[in-house]
């Protein structure tokens, strides 16, 4: 079944106040999942293994790069067997790059709110707004969540990033 994000990464110079404001406003906190993403060569959007002590997840998703709130169409399958799906995966399509973190990860009602931290790129703050949980709110009413949040998180314009913790790794080396 294909879901509806509107999310926004931005750079977090601030991670504890935007993690007391979330457990001041009852968010659930799942955890902190230490994970590793692999993206695979595909002709169109993006496709990535995420193997994590919380998540293990095969996601497809389309998204323009743009700075600010932006939708994302995506597909997100459990995978009970990371290991042997990596093998796989990587032997149809071949290994794009590797992303490694630290993710904090923070639900309010249909709102994912993560806290990462990425080596050799920073802390940052994800805001998704999705319809996974609530199939019939619009894709308005997710943009509204979304900039809510990151008015109460103060997040500034040029705290904002336009793409993907994979493009950055890959626009670094």
């Amino acid at each position: 079944m294909k879901f509806i994000n509107v999310e926004i990464k931005a750079k977090c110079f601030h991670p504890e106040k935007v993690e007391a404001f979330l457990l001041k406003n009852k968010a659930d906190f799942k955890g902190t999942d230490l994970q590793k993403d692999i993206y695979f060569n595909v002709p169109a959007g993006r496709l990535k293994l995420r193997q994590g002590n919380i998540e293990n997840n095969l996601i497809f998703y389309k998204r323009n790069d743009q700075k600010g709130p932006k939708q994302s169409d995506f597909y997100l399958v459990p995978v009970p067997k990371p290991d042997l799906m990596e093998s796989l995966l990587t032997e149809a399509l071949g290994m794009k790059v590797t992303v490694e973190k630290k993710r904090k990860i923070f639900y309010l009602g249909n709102i994912k709110v993560h806290l990462d931290e990425v080596p050799g790129l920073g802390n940052f703050v994800e805001i998704e707004a999705s319809n996974m949980f609530m199939p019939k709110i619009t894709v308005e009413e997710l943009q509204k969540q979304c900039a809510d949040l990151m008015q109460h998180f103060n997040i500034k314009e040029e705290d904002l990033i336009e793409n993907s913790y994979s493009d950055m790794l890959l626009n670094k080396g």
